[in-house]
């Protein structure tokens, strides 16, 4: 059976990519595709406690490569557990975020540099890269002021914390978000950055242009 076709969503939080993948797997879906759709940090059950762990504001103190080196852990298990083996089978497999994200915000954020994130990418990971990336990018300043708004809404209804990220001051989110420009400067043929300032269809729309045209026909 041909390998699947692996497509990771990134971006700042608040950006729109994980609306903007559950959108993407109906529109496979409709379109007779195989799925299997997953999020990182997190998507197995040893992944969530990293995740519980890695996003909770109450998680102080914690060292920079001690923070890279659970992203990975997450990372590994994700591969072994979800994506070989939907790969393996040809699915499509769609996550919401990957090493991008380690590299955007470790290495750029916490200032550890690229070459940690990739020789970890490289050492656990087996080199596994995405055929595709679709990086969203929209306005910065109303990015960071969504994800902090939405995750204040989450905590308050549910009791979950996961904003000790968005505690993050604004330098620090530009860091990452300079970042994220470089890599997808480095890697133009995978990654695809998308304005994602419009509608939440007219991003749809673009998606799907761009997916169509990695897809193998059925």
């Amino acid at each position: 059976m041909p390998r699947g076709l692996f497509v990771t969503f990134e971006g700042l939080d608040g950006s729109g990519k994980t609306t903007q993948l559950k959108l993407l797997k109906q529109w496979l879906e409709a379109n007779e595709r195989a799925v299997t759709a997953t999020r990182q940090p997190g998507g197995t059950r040893v992944g969530d406690r990293i995740r519980a762990l890695l996003l909770d504001s109450r998680t102080d103190q914690l060292a920079p490569l001690a923070e890279l080196g659970l992203m990975f852990s997450d990372r590994a298990q994700s591969i072994a557990e979800i994506i070989g083996p939907a790969l393996a089978a040809g699915h499509v497999v769609l996550c919401d975020r990957f090493t991008d994200s380690s590299e955007a915000y470790q290495g750029g954020g916490r200032q550890l540099g690229s070459q940690v994130v990739r020789d970890l990418h490289a050492a656990l990971c087996g080199g596994l890269q995405p055929d595709l990336t679709l990086l969203l990018l929209p306005d910065f300043d109303q990015s960071l002021a969504r994800a902090r708004r939405r995750n204040q809404r989450v905590a308050a209804a549910t009791g979950s914390d996961e904003n000790r990220f968005e505690a993050e001051s604004t330098a620090f989110y530009r860091r990452v978000f300079d970042k994220y420009q470089q890599i997808a400067a480095r890697d133009h043929l995978r990654v695809i950055a998308i304005d994602s300032n419009g509608s939440i269809d007219e991003v749809h729309q673009r998606v799907v242009q761009v997916v169509r045209e990695r897809l193998v026909p059925v």
